[in-house]
């Protein structure tokens, strides 16, 4: 039976989506209507996180802070949702979730930071804080509950995070800038993670063939 590579749940035989575990039956690769979005997601989810955990872990001075913003809003957010509607696209719901979701925190982030930090009393600001990362915290946690039926990479990624935005928001809520800075490397980590994704995707496409592994926590079924 043909294939219906635009709807059908199964992904390729060769190890490139990292959204997705390889298709174990037959030689063929089947082509997809369209280019994969994982490694444009993954490369913007990467770069974002990365910017904001360098301010998070100490390692830059917070006076830079504010060139996360532009980052956030149009590498994280704007190109992330992008992606996660190619995903759709592909019938990847996974994938689409996730990078939707993503993209929606950077982007709620960027709101946060340029409209409404300002008109928080001071008093507030830390709980205010701490709940928009631990909220953001349990949606990366059911997003990472999914990821154990996808690829190892991805569902690493997804765990720091979670563990980065939990250790940021206690740490905002209850003044610890030390915890918010541990947050910050698990953030680091995260982003590392994720640019490892989407150099295996791109690289593991072009050649047709397994370089870097993806490593599916399950075996597809034909």
């Amino acid at each position: 039976m043909a294939i219906d590579v635009e709807r059908d749940p199964r992904i390729y035989a060769v190890d490139d989506d990292p959204m997705r575990v390889a298709m174990v039956n037959g030689n063929s690769r089947p082509r997809p209507a369209i280019a994969d979005p994982a490694p444009l997601g993954l490369t913007a989810f990467a770069v974002a996180l990365f910017v904001f955990s360098m301010f998070s872990t100490g390692l830059l001075d917070q006076s830079g802070a504010p060139v996360i913003l532009p980052v956030a809003l149009a590498f994280g957010g704007v190109l992330q949702v992008l992606a996660g509607m190619w995903e759709f696209r592909r019938g990847n719901t996974f994938g689409a979730v996730v990078f939707g979701t993503i993209g929606a925190l950077w982007g709620s982030y960027w709101l946060l930071e340029h409209f409404n930090v300002g008109q928080i009393p001071g008093s507030e600001l830390g709980a205010a804080l701490g709940l928009f990362y631990i909220a953001w915290a349990i949606a990366t946690a059911v997003l990472w509950v999914a990821s154990t039926q996808t690829t190892a990479v991805v569902s690493l990624v997804l765990f720091l995070l979670t563990v980065s935005l939990v250790l940021i928001g206690i740490g905002d809520a209850g003044a610890h800038t030390e915890l918010v800075k541990v947050g910050g490397w698990f953030g680091l980590a995260s982003a590392l993670v994720a640019i490892y994704g989407a150099l295996a995707s791109v690289v593991n496409s072009a050649a047709e063939r397994t370089l870097l592994p993806l490593i599916p926590l399950r075996r597809a079924h034909a």
